[in-house]
Order: C-alpha cells, then sequence, then structure tokens
C-alpha cells in the first residue's frame, strides 16, 4: 500500500519511514536495514529526482509531429525532439535526423503521471527494470493503457518509455559549473535494492523476478 509523499525542491519522497514493511522481493532483514539506514539520516532517504518519457518514432516526420503533440497533450509541457546519433540505412534512419520526442517531469506533476504510469502496467514492475545505481526504466505497450485517455483518430497509438531518477540529496552538488567533484562516492549512491523497497513504499508497486 502506497504512503504519504511530499514534494521538496521538486523532488518526490515520503512524508515518513514505515517502521516495518513487507518487501514483495527482498528479504525482511535487508528491508529493516535499509529501514533503519533511512531513518539514521534524513539526507540517505532517497527521493525521485525527474521522470523522463520518451516516444521513439524512426524516421517517420508525420508520427513524430503526432508523439509531440501526444507528448503535449498528457503533460501540459512542450517536448523536445531526438535525433539520430548515426545513419542507420536498414530502417531508413540518417545521421541528425529527427526520431524521438522527449519530456522531463518534476515535481507534482511527475508523481501523479507516475501514478497512471504504474496503473497501466498494473503495478508491477520486473527486477531487471533497475540498475545498479536505482534507477528505473519500464515500458507502456500503449498510451491508451494510461487511466482516463481515449482513443483518437488524429494522433493513432503510441507506446513510450518511462525512465524514472533516484538520487540522495546532494547529488545536485555534481551539476555545479565549478565543481571539482566528478563522481559521488559509492556509499552515497542509491543502490538497487533500495530504489526497489523505495518504489514498493512510495507507490504501492510489486517488484517480480520475470523477464
Amino acid at each position: 500500500m502506497a504512503i504519504e509523499v511530499i514534494i521538496c525542491n521538486n523532488t518526490i519522497l515520503p512524508r515518513a519511514i514505515p517502521e516495518k514493511f513487507n518487501s514483495s522481493i527482498l528479504e525482511q532483514s535487508n528491508v529493516d536495514k535499509i529501514l533503519n539506514l533511512w531513518r539514521s539520516n534524513p539526507m540517505l532517504i532517497p527521493r525521485i529526482a525527474k521522470v523522463v518519457i520518451n516516444i521513439s518514432v524512426g524516421g517517420s516526420s508525420e508520427r513524430l509531429e503526432k508523439a509531440v503533440k501526444l507528448l503535449n497533450q498528457l503533460t501540459g509541457l512542450e517536448p523536445s525532439t531526438r535525433r539520430a546519433k548515426k545513419t542507420i540505412r536498414e530502417f531508413g534512419i540518417s545521421r541528425r535526423q529527427p526520431i524521438a520526442a522527449v519530456v522531463t517531469l518534476r515535481g507534482s506533476i511527475a508523481y501523479e503521471f507516475l501514478k497512471k504510469a504504474l496503473s497501466a502496467v498494473n503495478n508491477i514492475l520486473k527486477e531487471n527494470s533497475f540498475d545498479n545505481y536505482g534507477n528505473i526504466s519500464f515500458g507502456i505497450r500503449e498510451h491508451l493503457l494510461l487511466p482516463g485517455i481515449r482513443y483518437d483518430p488524429d494522433i493513432g497509438i503510441f507506446g513510450m518509455d518511462v525512465a524514472i531518477t533516484v538520487e540522495r540529496p546532494g547529488y545536485r552538488v555534481l551539476r555545479r559549473r565549478r565543481c571539482r567533484v566528478r563522481s559521488i562516492p559509492r556509499r552515497h549512491r542509491v543502490t538497487k535494492d533500495e530504489s526497489m523497497l523505495f518504489m514498493e513504499i512510495l507507490f504501492g508497486v510489486k517488484i517480480t523476478r520475470g523477464r
């Protein structure tokens, strides 16, 4: 069951860390260890920094325009386009050709979209959707699976990829222009287990080991 969240500096985090929690995938001893770690220091509690939605359309300029329109309707934000880094003749794609529409969400907009996106996958995420740095990526087969979305013949049907960036407080130091620090120490990085538990607590998702 999901818990109450707070939006702080455009990041999403739980209002309180539960005393006990039953994970769908982690051993209870591991869960208790992580919860104790988070309670010991607020600077160690992970938070969602941003959510990136990507719709790849290949070399079709018409479908790209529709993808941009769709993302604008879903998020209320103006998407940007991404260009191909190299030529792929088999797919009719040339270098620097626009091939995808991307939008980045933060704060309350990201939270509301994530609730819909996770509902579209039945609130189930696979273990291999999490990388070793705690970030999450999953796909939505059709945007019509999002709650409240109706079919628009002028747009058609699109799938999309959703990428969630999970960080601890302090990561923004790396983004300072004059920062001499080149990387975050491993002890301060979000682990895969922490990210899985974080998503279970925050959104009530179930983690499976299936591929």
